[in-house]
């Protein structure tokens, strides 16, 4: 049975701000799919969900931080699956519950706050435990952070349509990485696929996009400079730079992601890294949960 969700067409906008007379780069909007389940989110979660639907699965359960994208994606397109689920949060009970972490309660999502310092071992342990077997009607099933896996990079690989066949270059940021190998596994041999890691010093994360590829030997780059010091790190160049980039060009960006995304794509242009002829597409993943945990104003839109 098939993962339910009405969805908006999908756009390639031109990114005039980030073109040169050399270089043609363009924007593929998937932050335009859906209001709540925004960008990647859906790609990654729809055949997750469908298996747990096929194995008669009450309740799907997942991981995530106190802004997590992933985690009120999940809850969402539960509710409108009629499946249970469950966030695992990178959170104390004593925290504040984030706006973000409301509205996935509000879709019906029940939270397990989880702490933050063995978050990845309570995590891997329930994951280990939970594989996605079923075993009666009453059975959990479990996803991994950011739909991480092998089912999550199947359906990122249905991200790249036939109006994505003539770029010469993709570009996208990249978190667990899932995004990334569906995105070098759907694309066209021509074609260069750059990521722009968000984490700072992440060594094992090309090892984690290779284990998801269909061809072990298919190339890719990872950029590794452009994290602006981290996860859900920020500065004042990032923030001007989003707010410059929605005056121009009226796309809103996020940042953890898409901020960093777009001014990496804005530095390796004025370094003359893309080769002249060059039509690049950048991936624009969508979830702006994380801009709500700044100061109000600090961003334009």
């Amino acid at each position: 049975m098939k993962a339910t969700l009405t969805l908006d067409p999908i756009t390639i906008d031109p990114l005039t701000s980030l073109s040169s007379s050399t270089v043609e780069a363009s924007m593929l909007r998937l932050d335009k799919l859906h209001p709540i389940v925004s960008g990647n989110k859906w790609f990654k979660l729809r055949y997750y969900i469908e298996e747990a639907i096929s194995q008669s699965c009450s309740t799907i359960a997942s991981f995530g931080g106190p802004y997590s994208n992933h985690l009120v994606a999940l809850a969402y397109v539960a509710k409108e699956n009629n499946v249970k689920s469950i966030g695992y949060v990178r959170a104390s009970k004593e925290d504040t519950v984030t706006p973000s972490l409301q509205e996935a309660q509000a879709y019906g999502m029940q939270l397990e706050f989880m702490g933050r310092t063995n978050f990845q071992e309570i995590k891997n342990n329930l994951l280990k435990t939970n594989q996605h077997s079923s075993v009666d009607n009453n059975s959990t099933y479990f996803i991994d952070e950011g739909g991480y896996g092998s089912i999550g990079a199947k359906g990122a690989a249905t991200i790249l349509n036939e109006h994505c066949k003539h770029y010469t270059t993709i570009i996208a940021a990249v978190g667990t990485g899932t995004m990334l190998a569906g995105l070098i596994n759907a694309a066209e041999a021509h074609q260069e696929i750059i990521g722009i890691p968000v984490l700072k010093n992440e060594n094992t994360i090309e090892d984690e996009i290779k284990s998801l590829l269909i061809n072990k030997a298919a190339s890719f780059s990872l950029l590794h400079n452009f994290h602006q010091g981290g996860y859900a790190k920020t500065n004042p160049a990032l923030f001007d730079f989003m707010n410059q980039l929605w005056t121009l060009e009226k796309i809103p960006t996020d940042i953890v992601y898409t901020g960093k995304l777009l001014m990496a794509v804005d530095s390796l242009l004025k370094e003359k890294y893309f080769k002249a002829g060059s039509k690049i597409l950048v991936i624009h993943s969508g979830g702006l949960q994380g801009n709500r945990s700044l100061p109000l104003g600090t961003l334009l839109y």
